[in-house]
């Protein structure tokens, strides 16, 4: 389920948010990506600042129309494969879009990425959550591992 959004100017002019408040019906990354591509699409790609900004909206909209959104982080199609893994290789250069884009913009949360088992990518949406040294837990990105359930 969830909700298909288009609009002109961008890119990729059509985007659908999928947000579960039952845990149960949560998914792992590999899902999330499988589930897209049967709908005809991908996890999403975010290529600039104005994207992010046009991503953080739609949510902002959703939480206020009432829908009963509440903490629950979202994938994105960001992740690290380990491929290429060297001694001099910094971690954070090893994240790639799964849909192969090349775009170098990245919205990492203050101390993120982690890295070490932590290899795939959402963007926060932790409202309730206490704001910690990189300020609300809103809309950054954080490494987190593949099998959790977003």
């Amino acid at each position: 389920s969830g909700q298909k959004v288009c609009y002109g100017g961008f890119k990729r002019s059509c985007y659908k948010l999928a947000y579960f408040q039952d845990v149960s019906r949560r998914v792992g990354f590999q899902e999330a990506r499988q589930a897209c591509e049967i709908d005809g699409g991908t996890l999403l790609s975010l290529e600039s600042e104005a994207e992010q900004q046009l991503i953080q909206n739609m949510l902002q909209n959703l939480t206020k129309s009432g829908s009963g959104i509440s903490d629950g982080d979202f994938w994105i199609g960001l992740w690290r494969s380990g491929n290429g893994l060297t001694m001099s290789s910094v971690c954070s250069d090893l994240y790639q879009w799964a849909d192969g884009n090349i775009s170098p913009f990245r919205n990492w949360y203050t101390d993120e990425p982690s890295c070490g088992s932590e290899a795939c990518v959402v963007m926060y949406h932790q409202p309730t959550a206490n704001p910690g040294l990189g300020g609300p837990y809103l809309y950054q990105w954080n490494d987190d591992r593949c099998n959790m359930k977003h």
